[in-house]
């Protein structure tokens, strides 16, 4: 039987119409849905099915958003026996895996991710931040970078060899920019559209906020292996998973080392799931000898049952 790690997508991966699909083809998708609606009080559903944009852009509907289609989507992977045998999650993304491997109940994950979430926004809008995507710069040398400038900026998100994110107060994430561009072009450093700097010292006060709904929260120890955005590491004790997620909001995501982490396993193959294909592509960058595929409709649902289904 092959061996499968289910990678779950964050922040940005976010469209209209995510998951509306799905739902209306499998009532345990739907249900997915429904439950979030009632738990938070609010018409996600419709969100995320019709939208507006500018509305599931901002951070305290997107990460929710995300959540609720990455488990809708996972419900009916496990409705047709597709389990992983390891899981990881990218920045938000990390929630949806601690569900998948049993660490955390679906109620549970709404509550920390709405209070993540909203702890987020209001530290984007008191301690004012953006992020910059950097391509083909060694790392150590973006690292020199943003030790030469002024002000708050570091290395954010470790994503792949030869893509890293940065984050910071605005002028020293540009003065980095700019230092950039002079050295591999403009066109390989740009601005991501984002409420804050997230991964960052900036986002201190949502970490300690956060903190006191995180320590209310029961986590279970996981059923499969969790590599976590931390250290890239996977992690088995449950307070040192809470530890881990708590850190997180101000820490940088070691993607590359997680992917790394669960080939280590012999784990060669990759679903992602959830909207978009973001990390799919991440997989390939960075492990390049290995597979792949993302589900998020009825049409990538259909080519991953028809790839590992029925115990292949």
């Amino acid at each position: 039987m092959t061996q499968l790690a289910f990678i779950f997508p964050g922040q940005g991966s976010q469209r209209v119409g995510m998951g509306a699909e799905l739902a209306r083809t499998y009532p345990i998708a739907d249900a997915v849905f429904q439950e979030a609606d009632a738990a938070l009080k609010r018409a996600l559903r419709q969100l995320c099915f019709e939208g507006p944009e500018a509305d599931l852009k901002q951070t305290e509907n997107t990460q929710l958003a995300i959540l609720v289609c990455s488990v809708a989507t996972l419900r009916v992977l496990a409705a047709l026996g597709l389990v992983p045998n390891a899981v990881a999650g990218h920045s938000l993304g990390e929630y949806s895996a601690l569900v998948a491997a049993g660490v955390l109940d679906f109620s549970d994950a709404l509550r920390l991710v709405h209070a993540r979430a909203h702890y987020m926004a209001e530290a984007g809008k008191t301690q004012q931040g953006t992020m910059a995507a950097i391509l083909g710069m060694e790392t150590e040398h973006l690292q020199h970078l943003c030790d030469t400038v002024e002000g708050v900026v570091n290395i954010a998100n470790y994503n792949c060899p030869g893509q890293l994110v940065i984050s910071g107060e605005v002028a020293a994430v540009n003065h980095v920019i700019s230092l950039a561009k002079s050295e591999i072009g403009e066109r390989r450093c740009r601005l991501l559209p984002v409420s804050g700097a997230f991964h960052s010292p900036l986002m201190a006060p949502a970490q300690q906020k956060f903190g006191t709904v995180l320590d209310a929260i029961t986590l279970h120890p996981p059923k499969v292996g969790i590599a976590m955005n931390v250290t890239g590491a996977f992690v088995t004790d449950v307070d040192d998973i809470r530890q881990h997620l708590f850190e997180q909001i101000t820490q940088p995501v070691q993607w590359e080392k997680t992917l790394k982490t669960i080939e280590g396993t012999g784990v060669t193959h990759f679903v992602e799931v959830g909207p978009g294909k973001v990390l799919s592509g991440l997989v390939k960058r960075t492990l390049p000898e290995s597979s792949a595929m993302n589900v998020e409709d009825v049409r990538t649902l259909s080519i991953v049952t028809d790839e590992y289904g029925d115990g292949k």
